[in-house]
């Protein structure tokens, strides 16, 4: 199914449309669902993370559009932002029935037929039924409150994506009125997905059922003497971004505190209920929730998909996961002293080929040597559990010097990093949040040792952030270097973060929002100026998104000036690539793989200098206008020849993961033609980074 909605948008512009190119990259996601070369359960896990991205696609983007919309009056006023709203319905409305039927068509058929089976209520048998029923009784019927709707009962706060009820009821209630309507909230503490017991499933299989299975089944027994008529299950999906006006407020932590819990009951903004919901319910709800019919969405199954994960956590089945993989160590854990280590060369980590302890244990060995006088570290995500926030707490109690920048308003991670910020400052760190109305993104972590009488300067600089799960799952680059320069200019960022005082001139660092711009149109003007003069311009990038249009401009001018240019483009690019006159010379792939693709890598031929930026920036106006954000160089030759070889070079050469994009906004996926070698970029660098054996792996 190939939609024709790019061809209807900015037809004469020079730019492709965000958020359907946003949506397209959610496309990509799903066609991993369909691929059957992929083991079943990681194509069930594809088909949970199209679902989670669909979430904050309408809890984030469709939520910002709708309240820009709403901020000036009514959206009638806004004759292109309706328009924008609704190609972006088409096309989820087509997302979605897609979504279903990979699950319902593939994926559940195929899980089914290896002995996974998610059973239905009218597939269930005689003892299946039984066992439902008594689970209900036991652990699910004491838990609800049905609400009977009047004006004594109003309709109830409903949470964001939660899973609710609604029941059309005939007849009078206990008190002779005819309530037609009761609304049953699924207690959040029940899991979603049972296990039934294994003796009843069949021929040695794994059956589980839904709880939203389990409540339709039994729903009636919640209303003795009246007649369910109709009902459906139904969630609601909300505006989730969290909004504080920082000029105003003394304390952003205790601020943020308190819109954390508002943020269960922002502003509705998309509405699902089951496929078979009578229109009178749905109707009912829409009217609710303020919603137009155009953000309803009917499914043919669980109104929340990224719950079929916990199928996951129940099977044991080799042969239904990818294997599994264990990576390298650039520095064998015990091997050698991390400094000593680092006055003799950098280290280049690429993640999650060569392991993320390395990083920890730099930390970690940092809180624990004597010589060690101070600490500073940004945090971005580093998720509830983290072994360098406790090695920061340990330093910290010990009497070094810790100062840690904690973005507060890391999406979705907020509740972790207040958490971490007050253990931090328990512990006596100097806890600090940034810069206001700019998010501070920048990964970047300082080492003052003292030796021999002078202070000396280690920097951990990343692409990713220091989050210990992601790290396992998602492409990054990490240095870690003692190079004066670049590791005292590191110390500048943080004191300019600190203290709010302008920074100094970088001669290494780019830094956002002062220089990075203007640092990468600079670089590619360089290599437009080059091509002029008749010698090879080349760029190539790898970023997540790219959409600021004064970068896309200068890209635009350094093609039609000669420059080869090449850009991984992981998520949406709103670049036109191939097109005459205005980006013959551009190219643009998206790689999605097992892992996350994250690492951003600036390149520039620069008359063979090759200079070779990492940074965790992507080439939007939000990353470089209003967060801060580091790019690094790579100064080393070695290593700026590994950025290539790991980095750039397979991504350009992979043929089973890339999918190229169009001049109209489509992507059609690479494949190897005639003689050509299947190659992945992801399996060739697991195979030459990672190590065979599982006892070294984490």
């Amino acid at each position: 199914m190939k939609p024709d909605l790019h061809a209807e948008v900015n037809k004469n512009s020079a730019f492709l449309d965000r958020e359907l190119s946003q949506l397209m990259f959610n496309r990509r996601v799903l066609a991993q669902a369909e691929n059957k070369s992929i083991p079943l359960l990681e194509r069930l896990r594809y088909l949970c993370i199209a679902s989670s991205n669909l979430d904050e696609f309408f809890e984030v983007r469709v939520a910002s559009l709708l309240a820009a919309g709403a901020a000036d009056g009514s959206l009638a006023a806004h004759p292109a932002l309706v328009a924008t709203l609704s190609r972006i319905s088409n096309e989820c409305h087509l997302l979605v029935a897609h979504q279903y039927e990979i699950l319902n068509n593939e994926v559940l058929p195929e899980l089914a037929a290896n002995g996974v089976h998610l059973v239905r209520h009218n597939e269930r048998n005689e003892a299946q039924r039984a066992w439902v029923k008594e689970y209900f009784d036991n652990e699910v019927r004491p838990l609800l409150t049905p609400i009977g709707l009047d004006p004594a009962h109003p309709f109830p706060q409903v949470v964001n994506k939660s899973l609710n009820f609604i029941v059309s009821l005939t007849g009078k209630d206990a008190f002779g009125r005819g309530t037609a309507i009761a609304i049953v909230k699924a207690p959040r503490v029940l899991p979603r997905v049972i296990r039934l017991p294994d003796h009843l499933s069949k021929n040695g299989g794994i059956s589980f059922c839904l709880l939203s299975s389990v409540i339709h089944a039994h729903i009636s027994d919640l209303f003795a003497g009246r007649e369910v008529i109709g009902y459906s299950q139904f969630r609601v999906t909300r505006d989730s971004d969290l909004w504080v006006d920082e000029d105003e407020v003394k304390n952003l932590r205790q601020a943020l505190k308190g819109e954390l819990l508002g943020r269960q009951f922002g502003a509705s903004v998309r509405l699902e209920v089951a496929m078979n919901c009578p229109p009178e319910l749905s109707q009912f709800l829409l009217d609710q929730f303020g919603l137009h019919q155009s953000r309803l969405y009917a499914v043919n199954g669980p109104v929340n998909l990224v719950r079929l994960n916990e199928i996951m956590d129940h099977v044991d089945n080799p042969a239904l996961r990818f294997t599994p993989f264990f990576p390298g160590f650039a520095q064998k854990p015990g091997s050698q002293d991390i400094f000593s280590a680092l006055r003799k060369n950098d280290i280049l980590l690429h993640h999650p080929f060569q392991s993320f302890q390395t990083v920890i244990d730099f930390i970690r060995s940092a809180a624990l040597d004597p010589a060690v006088v101070a600490i500073k570290q940004t945090i971005y995500r580093t998720g509830m559990n983290s072994d360098l926030m406790e090695a920061l707490i340990v330093a910290a109690r010990a009497g070094k010097e810790v100062t840690v920048i904690v973005e507060l308003k890391a999406r979705f991670d907020e509740e972790a990093n207040i958490n971490w910020a007050d253990k931090l400052e328990q512990a006596g760190a100097q806890v600090v949040y940034g810069v206001v109305g700019l998010k501070t993104h920048a990964k970047v972590a300082l080492v003052i040792r003292r030796e021999e009488g002078k202070l000396r300067y280690y920097a951990h600089l990343g692409t990713g952030n220091y989050h210990p799960t992601t790290t396992k799952f998602y492409t990054d680059f990490g240095l870690l270097t003692c190079h004066a320069g670049l590791a005292q200019e590191v110390n500048e960022v943080f004191i300019h973060l600190t203290s709010l005082t302008k920074p100094h001139r970088l001669n290494h660092l780019w830094l956002a929002p002062f220089a990075l711009q203007n640092e990468i149109i600079k670089a590619i003007r360089n290599e437009a100026r080059i091509a002029r003069a008749g010698r090879p311009g080349r760029i190539i990038v790898k970023i997540n998104a790219l959409v600021d249009e004064s970068v896309i401009r200068a890209l635009y001018a350094a093609s039609k000036d000669g420059v080869k240019i090449d850009l991984i483009v992981r998520g949406a690019c709103t670049l036109k690539p191939g097109v005459p006159g205005l980006s013959e010379n551009i190219k643009v792939r998206s790689i999605i793989g097992r892992f996350l693709e994250h690492s951003r890598i600036y390149y520039f031929r620069n008359d063979l200098a090759h200079d070779t930026y990492l940074a965790s920036a992507d080439w939007m106006s939000r990353n470089l206008f209003r967060r801060i954000e580091v790019a690094f160089p790579i100064l080393d030759k070695a290593l700026k020849r590994r950025v290539l070889a790991e980095g750039l070079n397979p991504y350009l050469k992979d043929n089973m993961n890339a999918w190229e994009l169009e001049p109209d906004g489509h992507y059609q996926r690479r494949k190897a033609r005639g003689k050509q070698t299947s190659f992945s970029a992801q399996q060739h660098l697991m195979e030459t980074l990672g190590t065979p054996n599982a006892h070294l792996g984490e």
